[in-house]
């Protein structure tokens, strides 16, 4: 059709006409990433993410400083747990390892789970590569709606976009994934999951916030944790209200149907005072948590979810005792679903 119009306005115009439409597929953005991220800002180069820095801080741990655009063009670090016989840079015999991703909780970092569990000592996970990126101190594991413009920060698109190419295309991460996460991270776990059919073998949550549409009490809780370091809430989903569908897009039980093919580990404690807990400790918000997997677990078991797994431990509170000790409950089906003996 664009041929037959070129014939009728003749060879002058018809160039000029060409000339304009190539530039206009030059100017214009289709790739879906490029949407997502929004506009990056001023100071930004080349689309995508790159490496700017690299630091080992310990046997078999590496931090990588990584320059990104769907953030703004601003530099974050992510933390890798290496594989015995990691050598991304041995161009001849590269290998590429499966990966299990670990995300952080909100209040926490890219260092949490090294810092705070036993996880560089697990041996089992000696033969896979451990990402575990930053994900801003209450990001969320989403892009930002900002009132309708999008833009900084889109952890999501620089986590299964940007990130994951990088990784696979320059530090030995391979297609295999597998991804786990508590609280927050537990909540981007499942994420993740759902809105990237395909991306992950299977995902476990530990005190994740997984329905957070469930009532008042966890909208009100989430919205507080949103206001954190003075960010206005409704610059992460909307409002509830308005932007209902933005919220259900990022609400694990309204993706349940997403998650039904690959195994899912669901735990929680119910807010009292566990074993691994001083004496009289409680914690509202592991409460809340616990109603939210409850809610999701009956929601997948509905929508006919073929591998799912829950430890609703009963007394326990929101800590890092209890992720450490349900990671390792759950690595068995983390590993197995990437084919790695624990």
């Amino acid at each position: 059709m664009f041929a037959n119009v070129l014939t009728v306005l003749g060879p002058s115009r018809a160039r000029l006409l060409l000339v304009l439409a190539v530039l206009l597929a030059v100017l214009t953005p289709t790739a879906p990433g490029a949407l997502a991220a929004g506009k990056p800002r001023a100071g930004a180069t080349r689309p995508g993410a790159e490496v700017v820095a690299v630091t080992r801080v310990a046997d078999r741990q590496v931090d990588l400083s990584v320059r990104s655009t769907a953030l703004g063009g601003r530099t974050v670090d992510v933390r890798l747990l290496t594989p015995d016989g990691w050598n991304p840079h041995d161009r001849r015999h590269r290998q590429h390892w499966p990966t299990l991703w670990l995300l952080h909780g909100c209040c926490g970092d890219y260092t949490s789970w090294t810092s705070m569990t036993d996880l560089a000592r697990t041996d089992s996970l000696r033969d896979v590569l451990v990402v575990m990126p930053e994900a801003g101190w209450n990001g969320w594991y989403s892009d930002w709606w900002n009132h309708g413009e999008g833009g900084d920060p889109a952890w999501e698109t620089f986590h299964t976009g940007e990130l994951r190419r990088l990784l696979e295309r320059d530090w030995g991460a391979g297609p295999d994934r597998a991804v786990a996460g508590l609280s927050m991270g537990g909540q981007g776990a499942l994420l993740y999951a759902a809105r990237h059919p395909g991306m992950f073998r299977a995902t476990a949550a530990f005190s994740g916030s997984a329905h957070p549409l469930l009532d008042d009490e966890s909208v009100d809780r989430i919205m507080g944790f949103f206001a954190g370091q003075n960010t206005d809430p409704l610059r992460v989903w909307g409002d509830p209200v308005a932007q209902r569908r933005i919220w259900e897009a990022h609400d694990p039980y309204h993706l349940a149907k997403r998650l039904r093919s690959i195994p899912v580990y669901l735990s929680c404690g119910d807010g009292t005072t566990g074993p691994l807990d001083a004496p009289g400790a409680t914690s509202a918000l592991e409460a809340d948590f616990n109603r939210q997997n409850h809610a999701l677990a009956g929601e997948l078991r509905r929508v006919g979810a073929r591998h799912l797994t829950t430890h609703f431990y009963g007394p326990g509170t929101h800590g890092w005792a209890y992720w450490e000790r349900e990671l390792h409950a759950s690595l068995p089906m983390l590993l197995g679903a990437l084919g790695v003996d624990d």
